[in-house]
C-alpha cells in the first residue's frame, strides 16, 4: 500500500510543479492546474492593479500585496494613478476619474474588473485567491459590494482629501 500512495503523491507533485513552472505550464492544457485557482504565476502574469497612491488606506494594502509577491516579481504590477505621469492610454482608458471612483484591475486577458471583482482578481494574483472567492461567493457578495460602496463613497474623505480629488490631482488636506 505504501508504494501506491507513494506513486499517487508523486504524480500529484509532478503535476504541481509542472503548473508551478511558468515556461511549461504555457504548453500544458488546463486540465492539468485545474485545481490549482489563479495562483499560479503564469495566469497572473500582465494583471495590473490602479491604485491611488496618496490613499494611506490603499497604499497600506498595496505594500502587503507587494510584500506577498516578492518572490514572484513582475506577477502584479502597481500602477499609482496619482502620479503625474498616469495615461489612460495605457491602461484601457481608465481615467483618473474612473480609477479614484472604485478600484480598477486589469487582468493578464485585458479585461478591466472594477470594484469587488477587481479585489478577487488582484487577490488571486498574489496567491490569495481564496478569499477572492470567498468575497465573490454568493451568500457574502451582496455584503462586500455593499461594504465596499460605502468604503469608495467615503475614502476621501476618511484619509483627509475632499471631494476635489476626484479630477485632477489632489493633495492630502493640511488643517
Amino acid at each position: 500500500m505504501f508504494p501506491k500512495v507513494m506513486v499517487v503523491l508523486t504524480t500529484g507533485l509532478v503535476r504541481f510543479t509542472r503548473c508551478v513552472d511558468s515556461k511549461t505550464a504555457r504548453l500544458l492544457k488546463p486540465v492539468l492546474c485545474k485545481n490549482l485557482h489563479r495562483t499560479v504565476s503564469t495566469e497572473s502574469a500582465g494583471v495590473r492593479v490602479l491604485y491611488d497612491g496618496l490613499c494611506p488606506i490603499c497604499v497600506t494594502e498595496i505594500r502587503f500585496l507587494q510584500f506577498l509577491q516578492k518572490n514572484r516579481p513582475g506577477v502584479v504590477h502597481f500602477i499609482d494613478i496619482a502620479k503625474p505621469g498616469y495615461d489612460e492610454a495605457k491602461y484601457k482608458d481608465v481615467t483618473y476619474e474612473m480609477a479614484m471612483e472604485e478600484m480598477h484591475v486589469i487582468d493578464e486577458k485585458d479585461e478591466v474588473h472594477r470594484g469587488v471583482p477587481a479585489f478577487a482578481v488582484m487577490y488571486g494574483a498574489v496567491g490569495l485567491g481564496w478569499l477572492g472567492r470567498f468575497m465573490m461567493w454568493s451568500p457574502v457578495r451582496p455584503f462586500m459590494d455593499k461594504s465596499y460602496a460605502i468604503f469608495a463613497k467615503n475614502r476621501l474623505k476618511w484619509t483627509g482629501r475632499g471631494d476635489e480629488c476626484t479630477t485632477g490631482r489632489c493633495e492630502k488636506k493640511i488643517n
